[in-house]
């Protein structure tokens, strides 16, 4: 089934709205960033950062890991990387969303696109026409932030407001790219980084309860300020935020939501370890939505939210080597192998919390991240080479951006390429 993604404007301080100097770190201190001039400091396939003891990796040599991670990543280029709009610009194309560039598309492309260096040549030059493409499309609440859609032509649309997701992403893409080039070239990616993560502080995380908000639309009064995604829970992006600002709230943010996603999964899905794709009342008692509070009448389900989880949770899990993490992520596997009985193909596109499925259609954006779960259970590797098999052997359709985006960034961690800046 294809699954058109939505992202729906909603009333919004009298207006529609959108869903969908600088501190030394010690990284920066022990491993100087690159040099303008120079190659990236961590090319693709380098394997500089180790992921934590224990983790699982696909079977295989990990040269031919990467070669499967890279014919991913060129096919996923050629579908959605463009210059549609001319000023130097490029833009991640969605055709499966409701507009043809969204915010979180954009993120992707800097994220990925940074990760990528050394393995294409054009990396840079994509990543700064991607920032060049950010900060001409401002939210018209925060200018620090980007605005979540652009039609055809690349006029923002829709409110011209923001959505969290696409906001975190381009903030990390801009630590990862500072670490990968320096800041001394067109861009000073350090300051834009430190210039969004304040941003996003300031009107992206509810003060009160410390966790994200849907977009800079959902502000204090508003009727969604008590409702969170649990796809914004990008626990290793929060750990890139502190060391890049020497911020200690991004210490209580980070532990919010890890909170969050545990009580979560111990109060409404015990024996799955899924997340709602939208939690409410986080200002009494959060719980799963009951029925359409957003999007549709399965926000209160594991659905096109909510599929990013354990490719989000499973990142931090390797990466940190975080208990809390680990725990969460091993939760959601142990359930994910049984309920498919070991095969892939008989993943879904939707569950309700308990596991019974409401979807059984087919698509990346499920699948995928659930090969980021199973590295970090050492009686996995059966499973976690099932899974890696499937998406090494799926082409990436282009008119589906939403599961090759996902398809190829959860490669990406399951090989072994992905760090923390």
């Amino acid at each position: 089934m294809t699954q058109q993604r939505i992202r729906r404007r909603l009333p919004a301080a009298g207006a529609l709205a959108a869903v969908a100097g600088l501190l030394v770190t010690a990284l920066a201190t022990t491993q100087p960033a690159a040099a303008a001039s120079a190659g990236p400091a961590v090319p693709f396939g380098s394997h500089q950062f180790p992921y934590a003891a224990g983790t699982l990796k696909p079977s295989g040599t990990q040269s031919a890991l990467d070669q499967q991670v890279v014919a991913t990543y060129k096919a996923w280029k050629s579908a959605f990387v463009k210059q549609n709009c001319g000023n130097g610009w490029y833009q991640v194309r969605s055709p499966d969303a409701d507009h043809p560039y969204v915010a979180e598309g954009q993120g992707y492309g800097m994220v990925v696109t940074a990760l990528m260096a050394g393995a294409d040549a054009d990396a840079r030059k994509i990543f700064d026409g991607l920032v060049k493409y950010t900060l001409a499309h401002p939210s018209v609440n925060n200018s620090g932030l980007l605005a979540a859609e652009q039609d055809s032509s690349c006029k923002s649309v829709d409110g011209s407001d923001s959505a969290t997701d696409g906001d975190l992403d381009v903030a990390y893409g801009l630590l990862l790219a500072d670490r990968q080039w320096g800041s001394g070239g067109t861009y000073d990616y350090r300051s834009l980084a430190v210039k969004h993560i304040a941003a996003i502080k300031k009107s992206e995380v509810n003060s009160t309860t410390h966790l994200m908000l849907l977009g800079d639309w959902s502000g204090s009064g508003e009727s969604h300020h008590w409702i969170t995604r649990s796809s914004d829970w990008m626990i290793d992006h929060f750990r890139a935020f502190r060391t890049a600002t020497g911020d200690s709230a991004w210490d209580t943010i980070r532990a919010a939501h890890q909170h969050l996603i545990t009580s979560q999964q111990s109060k409404y899905a015990s024996t799955t370890g899924l997340l709602a794709d939208f939690v409410v009342s986080t200002d009494k008692t959060p719980r799963p939505a009951s029925g359409k509070v957003l999007e549709s009448s399965h926000d209160g389900d594991f659905g096109w939210n909510a599929c990013r989880d354990p490719w989000r949770i499973g990142a931090d899990a390797v990466t940190s080597g975080d208990a809390a993490s680990l725990a969460s992520a091993r939760k959601i596997n142990g359930w994910i192998k049984a309920k498919a009985g070991g095969d892939p193909n008989k993943i879904g596109t939707g569950y309700h919390l308990n596991g019974s499925a409401f979807e059984n259609g087919d698509d990346m954006a499920f699948t995928a991240p659930f090969a980021v779960t199973a590295l970090t259970d050492p009686g996995s590797q059966a499973w976690l080479d099932a899974l890696w098999g499937k998406l090494a052997a799926t082409p990436v359709n282009p008119k589906l951006y939403y599961g090759a985006s996902v398809q190829l960034q959860s490669m990406i961690v399951a090989s072994g390429n992905h760090w923390v800046p």
